[in-house]
């Protein structure tokens, strides 16, 4: 059996402003969303292009589509198709016990660096983790390296649908280190075989997302 290697991914003075950026993007586009796009162009400025151009290209569509139609277009994308998840832990370990062990691991995580998620707020959420990473860039970087599989699989779902999200996640795949060869492999078996499905032992982190009436939007 192969061994997983744990890489150090090494994290730039510019990477913060980068995931707080992404952040934002990434969150339920409320009232308080448009407001945020013109700082968020202004911080593209200041990032590597590979960075930056993906990021603008989604701030520019933001900026000419109704506010109404970009809130529909994140719910008909986000929460109601498994493929374009944005709860990372999804991907690895399905609805199943494990992903209920995973949620845990990642409140201790955040808790031990002075973190408390509100009671509306998963751990794993895109978002979420890339706020802490703004915040906590090393232990940050970690955490979306563990998740590299499947937010490659997110980018591939939401370059295939044509999602207007889909430079976003070109985006932070730009803040990332390359696929190595075991994460390749693990994005080729999630591709073909899926998540688990096994239904259990969730409570009470359960996702929204895969419940019967989803919630409407990601973190607020």
């Amino acid at each position: 059996m192969k061994k997983k290697t744990q890489r150090t991914v090494r994290t730039e003075p510019w990477h913060p402003l980068a995931w707080q950026a992404l952040s934002l993007l990434l969150g339920y586009p409320d009232e308080q969303f448009e407001e945020r796009l013109p700082l968020v162009a202004r911080v593209a400025g200041t990032l590597p292009d590979p960075v930056a151009r993906p990021l603008l290209r989604f701030t520019a569509h933001a900026e000419h589509t109704a506010p109404a139609d970009l809130a529909a277009a994140y719910v008909a994308t986000f929460d109601h198709r498994k493929r374009c998840c944005l709860y990372l832990t999804y991907y690895a370990h399905g609805d199943t016990r494990r992903r209920g062990l995973a949620l845990l691991r990642l409140k201790q995580t955040y808790a031990e660096a002075g973190w408390r998620l509100g009671d509306d707020e998963l751990p794993d959420h895109l978002a979420v983790v890339l706020e802490f990473a703004a915040t906590e860039p090393a232990a940050g970087a970690r955490l979306l390296s563990e998740h590299r599989a499947g937010l490659e699989l997110l980018r591939l779902a939401l370059d295939d649908d044509g999602s207007p999200w889909a430079p976003v996640l070109d985006s932070v795949s730009a803040t990332l280190p390359a696929l190595a060869g075991d994460e390749r492999e693990a994005v080729m078996r999630l591709a073909a075989q899926g998540p688990p499905e096994e239904q259990v032992g969730l409570d009470p982190y359960a996702s929204p997302v895969f419940l019967p009436d989803p919630v409407v939007g990601g973190p607020r």
